[in-house]
């Protein structure tokens, strides 16, 4: 069947465990994403807030209520605390994922994209900092080789500085490399959390879009939780971030330029 849009739910730092954790932000955004029906649900990581198997397995039961056919899970820095990088694979599996779907789109005539998804592991135990490693590079590349194939990199750390965060620090430590394997790679889309404030950076023609933290209140100053869905259409890309629960919905429009 043909698609008018590809839909991707986005959501990130979901923290359970943490004091500032809410049961109805998170109960609200599934709610959402179930009445959206994405074809993919991303969580760029921070189930947790200290890496302990209580908590994976609260998160692994949140997740479950998201009822998308497709799920893609990253850790973040927290998950990777106390050696809860390995209760994240016991429960969720391979922190190095690849996804390759075939679609195709109404609004344009005999229109078929391949999408696919490559997800890493950015962190490193016990440290805030993160890094996807040289040794990653060759696998990349090899991933995102193919044409004709709408490409997405997901990761927990941010690539790019984030506005209203304050002092930068735990971007990506070789970001600098990152970017330019994804731009010679002709990655279309970047989507990351780790910062609790969503925004979207264009860059080489690529978006990079970060996500809110969906289920806190670890928030910084007047940016509410939140969560992302992305509209991949044959002409453009639209960006949605919704407060759970609230009307509140900022929307951006990119078009679909070739990536370099």
């Amino acid at each position: 069947m043909a698609l008018e849009s590809y839909k991707i739910a986005h959501l990130s730092d979901i923290h359970c465990g943490d004091p500032r954790f809410s049961d109805e932000l998170f109960a609200n955004a599934v709610h959402e994403i179930n009445a959206e029906e994405p074809h993919v649900t991303v969580i760029c990581g921070d189930l947790t807030v200290a890496g302990y198997e209580d908590q994976f397995a609260q998160a692994k039961e949140y997740i479950d209520m998201i009822e998308c056919p497709i799920k893609i899970v990253v850790p973040g820095n927290h998950d990777s605390r106390n050696l809860g990088y390995l209760y994240f694979e016991s429960i969720f599996g391979s922190r190095y994922r690849m996804l390759d779907l075939q679609f195709g789109m109404q609004s344009k005539e005999n229109f078929e994209e391949r999408i696919k998804f490559v997800a890493v592991d950015s962190t490193k135990p016990d440290l805030n900092d993160g890094e996807v490693g040289r040794e990653h590079y060759d696998w990349l590349k090899e991933e995102f080789t193919e044409p004709h194939t709408f490409k997405v990199f997901v990761l927990h750390h941010h690539l790019v500085s984030v506005p209203g965060t304050g002092r930068e620090r735990n971007i990506v430590l070789d970001a600098g490399d990152v970017l330019a394997l994804l731009r010679g790679s002709g990655v279309n889309l970047v989507l990351c959390g780790h910062k609790h404030v969503p925004y979207v950076w264009m860059l080489s023609n690529t978006l990079i879009i970060n996500s809110g933290t969906v289920s806190t209140l670890r928030t910084r100053g007047y940016t509410p939780p939140s969560y992302n869905f992305i509209n991949i259409m044959p002409e453009e890309v639209v960006v949605l971030t919704k407060t759970p629960g609230e009307n509140f919905i900022e929307e951006f429009f990119f078009p679909r330029y070739p990536v370099y």
